[in-house]
């Protein structure tokens, strides 16, 4: 028995923040029913990444919305939103993240909802806020990234703004809202009242940053200083911190002895006794470094590093991370069966729960699939 069976979760959300805690929400055991537009459906069914597509969803949404219900219903229409209104009375939990003021005119703000549904969980997800000058602002990631000063903690201090290769905001902040839940449906039983759970992208993606953000406001509010040389993998962190380039690939250094370092690729770091100096002069050990690495292998490396509990690791591509034996005891690939009948492979939730992981089967359902099904269910017919 997955921990969330018999919480019901009503998603109006889109495109992926809400959509991906919808997602956990449903690995976890909740039974989660979309509620959509008739025959369009939400947005993120035509969000597509390199333009792929399974018949009229693209990839994206199958890979966010497994494992869930659709309800189609016009909400502009009194009859289809007097029977999402029984359902809600039913539900445990919704979920939206239109812009503010959507749910107030549909008449499904917190406050309405509460008066159907007095102990229902209400979570709120918003770009910038319910308030201040973004508050209309369209909460998109990368928006997100260049807003918040994310931008500037990847790459050399010659690139300019560098974004994440990923959503990291929406990620980020479904994963909160996940966890807002979580912790409205412990009170909401304590309590036996409703709860409202309000994230928003940037706030989320300022808590990713909190670590950077502490440093910043005690350290004089000096910029974040980023390595003049490829590799360098923290603004705020010194040598040898990064990635190298060997003679067949790239090797990963973490945080470590400098000196030991030295000692065991048979290069003399002695003029860097000084710790203090390993940030101050970072770009020269790193050129240095890069010098010894760049004549071997990157097996050799880490056998000669690892010897001597020296923390490094072989920088792999997608095609060499799942064929190694260390990924593939995870377990972390799963298929799941799509309307069409046909297998889709995507990754599973990485919870385990009793030493138990968590899979799922259960394709993205067709806009509207569950309606007629849903509707005898609870008698709203």
């Amino acid at each position: 028995m997955k921990p969330l069976e018999g919480i019901l979760v009503l998603e109006f959300a889109q495109f992926m923040a809400g959509p991906l805690a919808g997602l956990k929400l449903a690995d976890l055991g909740a039974r989660v029913i979309k509620i959509e537009r008739p025959e369009k459906g939400e947005g993120g069914r035509q969000i597509a990444i390199k333009n792929l597509f399974i018949e009229d969803d693209s990839l994206v949404f199958h890979t966010i919305n497994r494992n869930k219900e659709s309800y189609a219903a016009d909400l502009k229409k009194p009859e289809d939103l007097a029977k999402v209104k029984r359902l809600i009375a039913r539900a445990d939990v919704i979920t939206h993240n239109f812009r503010p003021g959507v749910m107030e005119k549909i008449g499904l703000s917190y406050p309405d909802v509460c008066r159907i549904n007095p102990s229902i969980v209400y979570g709120a997800v918003s770009g910038y806020g319910s308030y201040g000058p973004w508050a209309n602002k369209p909460g998109q990631d990368l928006l997100v990234q260049a807003l918040s000063g994310l931008t500037w903690l990847s790459g050399t201090k010659h690139d300019g703004p560098v974004p994440f290769g990923l959503a990291v905001a929406d990620m980020f902040c479904g994963a909160h809202l996940v966890q807002g839940i979580l912790a409205g449906i412990l009170k909401r039983n304590k309590t036996k009242r409703s709860v409202l759970v309000e994230i928003s992208l940037l706030e989320s993606i300022l808590d990713m940053q909190f670590e950077l953000l502490t440093t910043y406001l005690n350290d004089g509010r000096k910029p974040p200083q980023r390595s003049a040389v490829k590799g360098g993998g923290h603004p705020y962190l010194s040598a040898p911190y990064g990635i190298y380039k060997t003679s067949d690939g790239y090797l990963a250094l973490a945080m470590g002895d400098l000196l030991a370092i030295g000692t065991c690729i048979g290069s003399d770091l002695s003029a860097y006794t000084d710790k203090a100096t390993w940030f101050e002069k970072r770009d020269e050990i790193t050129e240095m470094l890069n010098g010894h690495f760049k004549h071997q292998q990157t097996a050799y490396w880490c056998n000669q590093l690892e010897k001597k509990g020296i923390w490094c690791a072989m920088v792999y591509n997608y095609h060499q991370a799942l064929q190694h034996k260390a990924f593939q005891v995870l377990g972390m690939l799963q298929e799941v069966t799509l309307a069409n009948g046909k297998a889709l492979i995507t990754t599973r939730n990485p919870i385990q729960i009793d030493s138990v992981s968590l899979y799922a089967n259960r394709g993205a359902p067709k806009v509207g699939a569950n309606t007629f099904s849903i509707d005898h269910e609870f008698n709203i017919i």
